[in-house]
C-alpha cells in the first residue's frame, strides 16, 4: 500500500480504509494523488457519505465551507492531520 507524503501513516490508513468501504474501492487502487472525483469516480452523493464517514471514524465535524478542500486522498488526510489532530495534542 502506498504511504501518503503527509505525516501520519495511521492516518493515511484510516482515510483509505474509509474511502475504499465508502466508495467500493480496492484499497491499492487508492494513491496519495487519487481525486476522489476525477480517479476514483465518486459522485456528490458519495462525498457527503465519505465525509460522515470520515466523521465518525474520527469523532469530528467537517465545517460545509471547508468540504471543498478535501478533493484528494492527501488533502484529505493532511486536512485531518491539521485540524482534528492539533486539537487533540497539548
Amino acid at each position: 500500500m502506498s504511504e501518503s507524503s503527509t505525516g501520519n501513516p495511521e492516518v493515511y490508513q484510516q482515510v483509505v480504509a474509509v474511502i475504499a468501504k465508502v466508495l467500493g474501492t480496492a484499497q491499492d487502487a487508492i494513491k496519495p494523488e487519487s481525486n476522489f472525483v476525477n480517479d476514483l469516480g465518486a459522485d456528490s452523493l458519495d462525498r457527503v457519505t465519505l465525509v460522515m464517514a470520515l466523521e465518525d471514524t474520527f469523532k469530528q465535524q467537517i465545517p460545509e465551507e471547508d468540504l471543498e478542500q478535501l478533493t484528494t486522498v492527501n488533502s484529505t488526510v493532511a486536512y485531518i492531520e491539521k485540524h482534528f489532530l492539533a486539537k487533540s495534542q497539548p
